[in-house]
């Protein structure tokens, strides 16, 4: 099992790196800037091979990353300008491009991410199918809050908190984000729409993984089977960017929820939980593998996109500072700004693989 997980997490976090590193990649060639390297993973090179523009694409030893050098870059985060190697080809550098192309560069790996998960919902919402439940409830759950709400088998749901609902799944994903606040649920209940309040409530169960996880629950069940709608091209690509900003949007509440206390910050996971998660995707079937893909894509999009230095983000908030300053930041403000950017990703880092090992921890004593 343990090849078999390390063999899924390599496919998974490689190929949504190989996507993010070819936004950055794709639009420095068309910005004519020189690619001096394109690497997955950092550390000692694997293997690797040289394109016909000298650019260098290597498997690196650790492969939780990856980069795209340039020229002009004195390292793989493109933090410190390497002067000398600007001087011998200003024309093809990196850092005397302009800041709009510089900003191009630095925002099309994000950009990449978002698009590939987009492209990939699209293409199962067309081939495969959207899962699709009709929104009505079949059973009520004795002593759960839909119980003490008023909530009916029967009802139909319409819109929580003025949201249209039109599938069953939503209003599983809308309770998952209301830990600490109460739902306006509108339903329709025999031709008549009734709006009713209803505060989820926290349920311990055991998640695919073995750990106990707490999770908010109305108490209501589907009346129907879930089926497999196809779509055309264009109503599967509105349904696709939909997820997709659906899982940002849930992913930017979860933080909220986070930082005010509501919600455990032990459900951030690492490497080890990736790891697991892919074993288990892959397992299920290709179909499972790939949209997995596409979720962690857009989550890899936007942890880049955060204003922290060493990130995307932070690369572009300097450059923004630049635009309104007519100038580059002073390096001396930069090199700091980039002390504070690698402390808080290690700690991130740390913290992540720390609630992994104690996730572990507390399966194997149980």
């Amino acid at each position: 099992m343990a090849l078999y997980q390390t063999l899924a997490f390599l496919f998974v976090l490689s190929g949504v790196v190989f996507v993010h590193e070819l936004g950055h990649f794709l639009v420095a060639r068309w910005c004519g800037v020189k690619v001096l390297a394109f690497s997955i993973g950092f550390g000692r090179e694997l293997f690797g091979f040289v394109d016909k523009r000298n650019t260098r694409w290597k498997f690196c030893l650790i492969p939780l990353g990856g980069y795209v050098k340039m020229l002009g870059d004195e390292d793989a985060a493109s933090a410190r300008t390497d002067k000398t190697a600007v001087a011998t080809d200003p024309r093809h550098a990196f850092p005397t491009q302009p800041v709009w192309a510089r900003m191009a560069i630095v925002a099309a790996g994000p950009a990449a991410n978002m698009i590939f998960a987009i492209a990939v919902y699209a293409a199962v919402f067309m081939s495969v199918g959207q899962p699709t439940t009709r929104p009505i409830v079949g059973q009520v759950l004795p002593h759960s809050a839909a119980e003490g709400a008023g909530l009916a088998a029967g009802d139909r749901f319409v819109a929580i908190d003025g949201t249209a609902i039109t599938r069953f799944e939503q209003v599983r994903q809308m309770t998952q984000l209301s830990i600490d606040r109460v739902m306006q649920v509108t339903v329709d209940r025999a031709g008549r729409q009734v709006t009713i309040p209803v505060r989820p409530r926290v349920v311990e169960r055991t998640d695919r993984f073995g750990d106990v996880e707490r999770t908010p629950m109305i108490g209501v069940t589907a009346s129907g089977e879930t089926v497999l709608e196809r779509q055309g091209p264009f109503t599967a690509l509105v349904s696709a960017t939909k997820v997709t900003g659906g899982i940002v949007k849930d992913t930017f509440v979860a933080i909220g929820q986070m930082i005010r206390g509501v919600r455990g910050s032990d459900e951030i996971g690492g490497p080890i939980r990736i790891a697991e998660a892919s074993a288990h995707a892959a397992a299920a079937g290709v179909l499972p593998l790939i949209t997995m893909m596409a979720f962690l894509s857009v989550n890899l999009g936007l942890i880049n996109i955060l204003p922290i230095p060493l990130l995307d983000g932070g690369h572009l908030l300097f450059y923004a500072f630049e635009v309104l300053r007519g100038r580059p930041l002073p390096e001396r403000v930069q090199d700091f700004g980039l002390k504070i950017g690698v402390g808080l990703v290690g700690a991130l880092m740390i913290f992540a693989t720390w609630n992994d090992i104690s996730r572990y921890l507390a399966r194997w004593l149980s």
